[in-house]
């Protein structure tokens, strides 16, 4: 056995890489576990093959997980990685050029083969782990199938079964090479295989033989240790984009005191949402997998309609078909979620890759006169807040609200500090239950001071009613073509989506001073990136701020007096230019923008050099 020694490191970024038949998503998952228990502050971003199953060994078929631990606080999953595992050819040759220089390359020799590296494009005769082009880093090969079996030989189970576990075995190396312990994963593998004794103790044993190999092995004199990160005391655990909204959706209900209801048809990257939802029935859910994305929302409507607290969930081809159904809730002026996943589009697009692209669709995209309030979250934990205050404004302003996440966020990961039950705010939501003194009788859409009318559930006596499609008429509900009628109501549904304004918070600047030379102005999943880069200039002493936008429709009423505050203001987007459109609308300020639409996240070396041409 080798004397090893420990290496302190402040932070890393491992990228996980093979075909996604090679477990690299449970192998990322696992490791990002054991590293939030350990207590390092960590963000992910998985990355998936578009196609359920690629062609096996092909670059379309690269499957990856990219993890940043620090202890430090980090925002983002790292520009670039210190740590290549790359299980086949392809998944070498998709990610070298995310890797640092002098990084390590771990690679699964077996997946090299002349098969291999035939699919992943290499010239013939050309194998990257034997022609000296992997010199400028540290280059570590075993053949990882080959040690798999040999953990496994007197097992009864079927070669393609213990080939399965060869993700174990890379694992439990990286256990051994970041110092860990490895009960998490062994307690995970009981629960998830207790059934099944024999997958069980092959999964066990293949993770302590890639432990014990690399223990073993001469090649490493060296192993890493991160010590956790100072972050706020409290309770944290790993959570990621789409478990956080759940359990944000669920909180709403409970604090509103309304059964909940999913009406929803399964689309990439939402379909999480309703896994999840569906094991939480006894908060009083209920879901429903709609035979299309049409049947999802009109089912949540009629949800509302009786009382329920109303949710759909989809992506952009999902928000298009739903587009008609949207319209006839702000008709009826009743409280309903749609959650929107974005994902690259249009049309069908890049499923599994992420995108900000729907926010014009979220407020223009539909036909006619037809406001909503748009709410985004900017992290994986904040999807808890951030969904629970696009719920509170459904139930409290009786709208539809449309909010808006993506793949990154969706999918990524991040400790969450979760809050105690107690600790949220009521959500108060009245019926109306009989006619008021001096009322004869029920009048649907009689506002209050927030323009919102009153929900009385049908069937309730003297509080029958009538909504719909078809314009109202103002004040009784009556079906109305007058056209004066029909110009008060646009203006009253409008005026009813403006005057939220006053019942949200005023808009914070998140790091910087409250004057100077450039704001970098950013919404949903650009905010671990811009606020990376920002932190940086600052340390520079240069006059840099950045503030998130929660509120997207309507905008908080400070923001106007914030934006021209600054010389020059920064619109980051992984879009074509979404948010910076409807700034310059309705703020008249020339505002520049910074876009990328690759389908991965903005890194925060490219707003930095950014940044410093505005300031230049």
């Amino acid at each position: 056995m080798p004397n090893t020694s420990i290496q302190q490191l402040e932070d890393v970024v491992i990228k996980f890489a093979g075909d996604s038949g090679d477990g690299m998503q449970l192998t990322g998952s696992q490791f990002s576990n054991n590293t939030a228990l350990i207590g390092n502050d960590l963000s992910t971003f998985p990355d998936f093959p578009a196609e359920i199953r690629a062609p096996q060994g092909t670059l379309a078929g690269v499957s990856g997980f990219q993890l940043h631990f620090s202890s430090n606080r980090i925002f983002t999953p790292g520009d670039a990685c210190d740590v290549l595992v790359a299980m086949n050819a392809a998944a070498l040759k998709a990610n070298l050029k995310g890797l640092k220089k002098g990084g390590i390359i771990i690679a699964n020799t077996d997946g090299f083969d002349s098969k291999n590296l035939r699919l992943a494009n290499y010239p013939e005769g050309v194998n990257p782990l034997e022609d000296g082009s992997l010199v400028d880093y540290q280059l570590h090969t075993m053949d990882v199938t080959k040690m798999t079996r040999e953990a496994l030989k007197e097992s009864t189970l079927g070669m393609k079964e213990k080939d399965r576990a060869k993700n174990m075995f890379v694992l439990g190396f990286l256990y051994w090479l970041y110092d860990r312990n490895m009960e998490n994963t062994e307690n995970f593998l009981r629960e998830k295989f207790g059934k099944k004794p024999e997958i069980l103790e092959s999964n066990l044993k293949v993770l302590h033989a890639g432990y014990n190999f690399a223990d073993t092995v001469e090649a490493f004199s060296t192993r890493y240790r991160v010590e956790k990160a100072r972050m706020e005391p409290g309770t944290y655990r790993s959570i990621t984009g789409n478990t956080a909204l759940s359990y944000g959706l669920v909180a709403a209900a409970q604090k509103a005191n309304l059964p909940m209801f999913l009406g929803t048809y399964p689309i990439t990257p939402a379909s999480d949402i309703l896994h999840e939802l569906s094991r939480l029935k006894n908060f009083n859910i209920r879901t429903f997998q709609a035979e299309d994305e049409i049947a999802g929302i009109t089912s949540a409507i009629g949800a509302s309609y009786g009382g329920h607290f109303a949710v759909t969930t989809t992506s952009g081809p999902g928000v298009a078909l739903k587009g008609e159904a949207m319209g006839l809730a702000v008709m009826l002026e009743i409280p309903l979620l749609i959650v929107d996943i974005q994902r690259g589009g249009p049309s069908t697009g890049l499923p599994t890759k992420t995108e900000q692209s729907d926010l014009l669709q979220a407020y223009y995209g539909r036909n006619g006169e037809c406001p909503m309030p748009v709410i985004s979250a900017s992290t994986p934990a904040d999807c808890f807040d951030a969904v629970f205050e696009a719920s509170r404004i459904a139930l409290q302003h009786m709208t539809p609200v449309i909010f808006l996440s993506d793949g990154y966020i969706a999918n990524g990961a991040e400790p969450w500090r979760f809050p105690k039950a107690a600790d949220l705010p009521e959500i108060p939501v009245k019926f109306k239950t009989e006619l008021a003194e001096g009322e004869e009788q029920y009048l649907p859409y009689h506002r209050d001071e927030k323009l919102v009318r009153p929900w009385a559930l049908p069937g309730t006596p003297g509080l029958e009613h009538r909504i719909g499609g078809l314009e109202k008429q103002n004040i009784t509900g009556n079906i109305s073509y007058d056209p004066e009628n029909h110009q008060v109501m646009v203006k009253i549904r409008q005026e009813k989506v403006d005057r939220i304004a006053d019942y949200i918070p005023l808009q914070k600047i998140e790091i910087g001073p409250e004057k100077g030379k450039v704001l970098v102005l950013g919404w949903g999943s650009t905010y671990g990136s811009i606020k990376s880069a920002v932190l940086e200039l600052l340390a520079e002493g240069y006059e840099v701020a950045h503030a998130h936008l929660r509120h997207l429709r309507p905008f908080p009423k400070n923001l106007a007096e914030i934006l021209h505050s600054y010389d020059k203001v920064l619109i980051p987007e992984i879009n074509n230019g979404q948010l910076i459109k409807i700034i310059r609308d309705q703020f008249l300020i020339d505002a520049q923008g910074y876009n990328k639409i690759m389908g991965v996240p903005i890194t925060k070396s490219e707003l930095v050099t950014k940044i410093r041409e505005l300031l230049a």
